[in-house]
Parts: structure tokens; C-alpha cells; sequence
């Protein structure tokens, strides 16, 4: 099957940027991102990007056993490919980011494909009573913060997880340079094809939602990696539908869940994933383009298979 042949949907479901006072929708314990996983699973998503949030407080947290309490769960119900953030959250350790993945073993994991501002803190302007102190205080930190993932953090997940455990990426390039980034591990024949490029825009740190750079990262991708890939497309907050509907148009992948926006419209909160994988699969399908199955993008993208991870 050709890597561009039908679409397939990734759902983000609960990630580490958004927090609980932005909305009651956002899934927190591992009950709720179990559930809310399956729906998106159930309404069309191929793959679920999955982190974990401590269930007393919300907040990001790399427990290996916090995890192990929904993988085994969305693994029985659905058959989506789990995908685990090693991108974790802000201020986490590469130790700690990476501790959940190897003892999941996933067929894949995301992988930020380099180092660079992450910023988070403009979002305060718009709450004023928070549920929890760490919220505030987790936003303006990314006002001084530097997400890491240098080429040795890199050279590191690609051994063990990828090279030991049989994972494959979703790599994660949020400016031109980090498509750059993975060239060099292509050349180096650590990374090999088929490739699952994920392009974000819209975060602060990392290249604008402006179509001409949707553009410029296809031509680039395109350059360095020839038919070798599969594109995705993820935009952050209001440009989330839209974005990625163009993106698809131009024979792209697409990402969309509660990690990136919170919104399914204009001043309409998304009431879970689901709505989300809906509303994008009934645009994609009424442009007349196909749906990947679970399984059509474990074949796209030469994933192992869920019977050979750990949960």
C-alpha cells in the first residue's frame, strides 16, 4: 500500500500543555483517559498518543504505573496502535520521560526531533481562578524553559527503545531544522524508512500555523525524504481543524485531540476526544478520502505489531 493511500487519524488524548481549569472535558485519571481513548478509537482514530496525568491533581506525570493502569485497558478494547509520548512533560528528566515506554514496550512512540523554547505562558492571560496551584506555576516556568532533546537524548531512544524494544516514531518536527534533525539520523542509518513525520505548528517556540509554512515543511520533507514518508499535519488550539484539513487535501495525515485544542469550534469546547475524531472524519470523508484502519497503518508505517508489546 502506498504510504499516501488513505488517511490516518492520530488522536492526542489528554497530552501535557492543557490543564484541568481549561476545561472539565480534559481526561485526567486513567479511567478517563481510558475511556475516552476507546471513543476516539470507536469514532475513527488509528493510533491514540497517550501521556499520563497523576489522578489526585492533574498534573503530567511519567509513572510507569500510572500508565500501566489504562495501556492494558485501550489494548483489550480497541485495536489502535498505542503510541507513548517520550516527550512526557515540561521539566521531566530523559530518565523519567522514557521510563513508561520501555516498560510498555509500545509499537511506537512520539520523539521531539530536537531542543527548543516551549512556551506555555501566554495561556495565563486567560483564567483567573485556577484548580490547582501547580497550573500558574507550570505555565510561567515555560516562560524560562528550554524543552531538551539533544542529538545524544536522540541517540538514546533510538537504542533503547527503538533499537532494544522494537518501537517505531512519530517524529515530531515543530520547526524546518528538526526535519533537518532527522535527515542526519537517516544518514547515520539509525532511523530507518518508512518514516512517520509528524509536522506541529502553531506552538510558541516552534514555526507558525501559516499555510505557506505548511508548504514550505511539505517541499522540505519532501526534498530530504522522497516517498519514504508518511506526512502528518497537528496544529495547536484554533487552527486545529482547519489546518489539518488542508494538510490532508495535500495527501497528509492527520492529528487532532485534546493534547492540541481544547475547542471544536468557535467558542464550543470539544466534550472529549471523540468529538473531535468525528468532526474531522466526516470532513475528510465528504472530500472523498479514505480512512486507515488500525491495522492499514500498522502496515503503512511496518509497526511490529500489538501482540509483541508489554501490556
Amino acid at each position: 500500500m502506498p504510504l499516501r493511500s488513505k488517511v490516518i487519524i492520530t488522536c492526542a488524548v489528554t497530552g501535557s500543555i492543557h490543564t484541568p481549569t481549561m476545561s472539565p472535558y480534559l481526561p485526567l485519571t486513567p479511567d478517563e483517559i481510558a475511556r475516552d481513548a476507546i471513543a476516539a478509537a470507536e469514532a475513527g482514530a488509528s493510533i491514540l498518543h497517550l501521556h499520563a496525568r497523576d489522578p489526585d491533581t492533574g498534573k503530567p506525570t511519567p509513572s510507569p504505573d500510572v500508565f500501566m493502569q489504562f495501556l492494558p485497558r485501550i489494548k483489550q478494547a480497541t485495536n489502535a496502535v498505542v503510541n507513548i509520548t517520550t516527550g512526557g512533560g515540561h521539566g521531566m528528566t530523559l530518565e523519567e520521560r522514557l521510563a513508561a515506554p520501555l516498560r510498555a514496550k509500545p509499537e511506537m512512540c512520539s520523539m521531539n526531533m530536537g531542543s527548543m523554547n516551549f512556551g506555555l505562558y501566554p495561556m495565563l492571560d486567560r483564567y483567573k481562578d485556577w484548580k490547582y496551584e501547580w497550573e500558574p506555576q507550570a505555565l510561567e516556568m515555560t516562560r524560562d524553559f528550554i524543552f531538551r532533546n539533544t542529538f545524544a537524548d536522540i541517540e538514546k531512544v533510538i537504542k533503547r527503545l527503538g533499537e532494544e524494544c522494537g518501537t517505531r516514531f512519530e517524529h515530531e518536527c515543530y520547526d524546518v531544522g528538526h526535519l533537518y534533525n532527522l535527515a542526519h539520523f537517516v544518514e547515520r542509518g539509525m532511523i530507518k524508512p518508512p518514516f512517520f513525520i509528524q509536522t506541529i505548528f502553531g506552538i510558541l517556540g516552534g514555526i507558525g500555523a501559516d499555510h505557506e509554512n505548511l508548504l514550505h515543511m511539505k517541499r522540505i520533507a519532501d526534498k530530504l525524504f522522497g516517498d519514504d514518508y508518511a506526512w502528518s499535519i497537528l496544529a495547536a488550539g484554533r487552527h486545529q481543524l482547519p489546518f489539518v484539513t488542508v494538510g490532508a487535501t495535500m495527501g497528509g495525515n492527520v492529528r487532532v485531540g485534546l493534547e492540541d485544542s481544547l475547542w471544536l469550534g468557535r467558542g464550543q469546547l470539544a466534550q472529549g476526544n471523540a468529538d473531535q475524531v468525528s468532526r474531522i472524519r466526516t470532513i475528510l470523508e465528504n472530500l472523498s478520502l479514505e480512512i486507515a484502519t488500525p491495522d492499514e497503518a500498522r502496515s503503512l508505517l511496518a509497526l511490529k505489531g500489538g501482540d509483541d508489546v508489554a501490556f
